[in-house]
């Protein structure tokens, strides 16, 4: 615990909102932890289970205050936007940053629109590898074929000299969880930073968390997109049909299919309008391609003493916040989640936040993810008979979510009172989304 990051939560929020309350209250990471590959060989078999080339692709649809897609408005080019709202990066384990990345990353930030992020490595190449990907025709991703490079590693990051001192905690935090139109029994459970202890802390919420097993910009891995070609995504681009991929160490014959249960997942619409004193109302348009939702809302402020307060809320059955489920999830995870009720079921559509637990409190942000299907592919397969000698040749894995962020009691598919908007009825939703994203970075 230090004075950077007195609550250790992490929140999704782009880093530009970070200045709101909740955020200046909620800050801190999760550990990443690494993809386990490595497998007991049965005695006497000669044999490597961990595949000679791993490639990964992971695919996101982010929406922003009703947009689902940086818009070129008049005086506001899309890059500005971009660049407002934060660019990460990439740093790998080795505690260095690659360069040369261009957009590679942005599928781990909110940044509006469709994001891909593509990584591979092999072992007969470990300090990295170049290869080409094809993709279908009409992928219309910017580029044709592919290009992967392996960026160059800046050096380790300089310490500081600084002492820093830890400051005791203080504030409160008030948690809720459930769809409920009124507050359950029992909460919500309220945390005095200033007086809690470690066991407090492990019984006030339960911590789920998931594990990063997709494309990062590790040493010796061959990313896309990168400072060769970096391409904006279009909202129409699609990955349906044949890849291949051939390169330095790469064997022969890796190629695999992506069908559209595994392309970009649509962009989700929510909408939350009402009376923040009242029951609120989560509503969202469902996704065919969507394995399950979770829905959390965040809001900080300060009491009438200046003493930081902060309410979390999530929509899972069990006393879980949700802030560390806000990413990619295997197959598996997502499956026992539902059965654990942590996660809302694909055919659910709306979710009831409880009567006035943010009334009074401005710049609520709510966050809403759909959980696409994992593509998992090993060449050749693993034998049903486990004496049999296995060594893969290569495997992929292909990741995909939409998330969505806007503020409570807003509904991005309406416009403001008062206000005369002409053209299309998506022109007029970016728009709108467009203003109401200053309103949230300037805290109006």
């Amino acid at each position: 615990m230090n004075r950077r990051n007195p609550f250790p939560f992490r929140t999704e929020a782009p880093p530009r909102l970070r200045n709101w309350p909740a955020q200046s209250i909620a800050a801190g990471v999760f550990a990443a932890l690494s993809l386990a590959t490595a497998a007991a060989a049965p005695a006497g078999a000669a044999q490597n289970e961990v595949p000679i080339a791993q490639y990964w692709m992971d695919l996101a649809t982010f929406n922003l205050m009703g947009m689902d897609e940086m818009p070129d408005m008049q005086g506001i080019p899309g890059g500005l936007l971009g660049g407002m709202m934060g660019r990460s990066s990439a740093m790998g384990r080795d505690g260095r940053h690659a360069r040369g990345v261009g957009n590679f990353g942005q599928t781990k930030v909110q940044t509006i629109g469709r994001q891909i992020d593509i990584a591979l490595h092999t072992r007969e190449r470990p300090a990295g590898t170049s290869a080409v990907q094809q993709v279908p025709g009409g992928a219309d991703l910017g580029a044709e074929p592919l290009h992967l490079v392996t960026p160059p590693r800046e050096g380790g990051q300089r310490g500081t000299d600084e002492p820093d001192y830890p400051e005791p905690p203080r504030g409160r935090i008030f948690f809720y969880w459930g769809c409920s139109e009124t507050v359950k029994p029992g909460q919500p459970r309220v945390m005095d930073m200033a007086n809690f202890s470690a066991s407090d802390y492990a019984g006030f919420m339960q911590g789920r968390s998931v594990r990063d097993r997709g494309a990062r910009a590790e040493p010796g891995h061959a990313i896309w997109p990168n400072e060769r070609e970096n391409s904006r995504i279009q909202r129409q681009s699609t990955l349906v049909g044949e890849h291949a991929v051939a390169g330095e160490g790469v064997p022969d014959g890796l190629r695999f299919r992506i069908d559209a249960a595994h392309d970009f997942m649509p962009s989700l619409q929510v909408s939350s309008s009402g009376d923040p004193r009242q029951s609120v109302r989560v509503r969202w348009q469902p996704l065919a391609s969507a394995r399950a939702y979770l829905v959390t809302a965040i809001s900080g402020g300060m009491d009438g003493d200046s003493v930081p307060e902060m309410v979390i809320w999530s929509s899972s059955e069990p006393p879980e916040s949700g802030m560390g489920l806000l990413d990619y999830a295997s197959n598996a995870n997502i499956d026992q989640w539902l059965r654990e009720r942590v996660l809302l079921p694909p055919t659910q559509s709306e979710c009831a936040i409880p009567e006035g637990i943010f009334a009074g409190r401005e710049g609520t942000m709510l966050q809403t993810i759909a959980y696409g299907n994992e593509l998992n592919l090993v060449h050749p397969p693993r034998p049903t008979d486990p004496k049999a000698v296995w060594n893969p040749q290569w495997s992929v894995r292909v990741r995909n979510k939409s998330l969505a962020m806007n503020l409570l009691g807003e509904d991005p598919m309406q416009m403001p009172d008062g206000e005369d908007e002409r053209g299309s009825a998506p022109a007029r939703q970016e728009k709108t989304g467009v203003r109401r994203l200053f309103r949230g970075i300037l805290g109006r």
